[in-house]
């Protein structure tokens, strides 16, 4: 699977209109023997077969080329912002959860009642609100107007050590990660509740209810248990955006992350760094769902693959 991705993605990336070489091709200080030169360099004047042989071959090594933009290798390129993104999705991804969750079963638990209907409503805002458009919106209000947090980067202008630059750090991903939590909790809050509602519904409930069992009993014994199952493959899903799940904000937030080394890649048609960040992507996407899958076989060793 992963190799059937690889071979979509490069013929898409080289397919796409312009290349790297089209402001070059536009100066007219730069000869066109200057940019066949450039291609040959790159290897780009051969065939795309070869050309998708010879990475290939370099990625069977870990070795993904090197960036057209900076001249740097593009794996050095990926380690040394891949921490970033990986912090402000991993924290992000923990509150998404844990949020929809405790949200999800309370207003399962209190079906139609107030708070049940201001969630939806709720959820459906957040569902609706266009994620940069929200990060526009706290910079101005927060930022510009305010005052409170910073406008962009990742820390201050003033050298900060120890304990201090962790704050630091911390303060300025606050609206970023706020972003993020806010535009995933709307579908995932009514999921969980759709869920439980549903499990509520079941015979072994009533039973258990029969015996007198409380709710926290019940949430403990019989709803998280099959919960589990649904929400372990969200979260098995959930792993390709550690890496490209904050591609705009990082933009807007001028946080130097995988997600802005993705889209400058990406104008710049670096074609070296955008297969690296693709690949890097699918296989997490496989990742996910094989690590998903021994989670719910782990929980449940009754379930058989090919059974019906």
């Amino acid at each position: 699977m992963l190799f059937i991705i690889s071979i979509i993605s490069f013929l898409a990336i080289h397919f796409a209109p312009n290349s790297f070489f089209a402001s070059g091709e536009l100066n007219p200080n730069i000869t066109k023997e200057s940019i066949e030169h450039l291609k040959q360099i790159y290897g780009l004047d051969k065939p795309l077969y070869v050309q998708y042989y010879s990475w290939i071959v370099a990625l069977l090594h870990l070795d993904f080329g090197i960036s057209f933009a900076s001249g740097k290798e593009v794996k050095d390129e990926i380690l040394s912002r891949i921490h970033i993104t990986l912090i402000i999705n991993i924290i992000s991804m923990v509150l998404v959860f844990a949020i929809s969750l405790y949200l999800g079963i309370k207003a399962a638990f209190r079906q139609d009642q107030f708070f049940d209907k201001a969630l939806k409503q709720f959820s459906l805002f957040s569902y609706a609100m266009p994620s940069f458009y929200l990060a526009i919106l706290l910079i101005i209000i927060f930022s510009v107007n305010l005052g409170w947090f910073p406008i962009a980067g990742l820390q201050s202008i003033e050298e900060k050590e120890g304990v201090w630059k962790f704050l630091d750090q911390a303060w300025h991903l606050i609206l970023p990660i706020f972003v993020i939590v806010f535009g995933g909790i709307g579908s995932l809050v009514m999921y969980v509740r759709s869920l439980t509602i549903d499990i509520l519904k079941s015979d072994y409930i009533f039973f258990a209810k029969s015996r007198g069992l409380s709710d926290s009993v019940i949430l403990k014994r019989y709803i998280l248990p099959n919960l589990s199952p649904p929400i372990i493959t969200m979260l098995g899903l959930s792993l390709p955006g550690l890496i490209g799940g904050s591609v705009i904000l990082e933009k807007i937030f001028s946080i130097d992350g995988m997600g802005l080394l993705f889209f400058q890649s990406a104008m710049s048609r670096d074609y070296p760094v955008i297969m690296g960040i693709l690949i890097i992507s699918a296989f997490l996407t496989l990742l996910g769902n094989i690590l998903a899958d021994a989670l719910l076989l782990k929980l449940n060793p009754h379930v058989k693959r090919g059974s019906s």
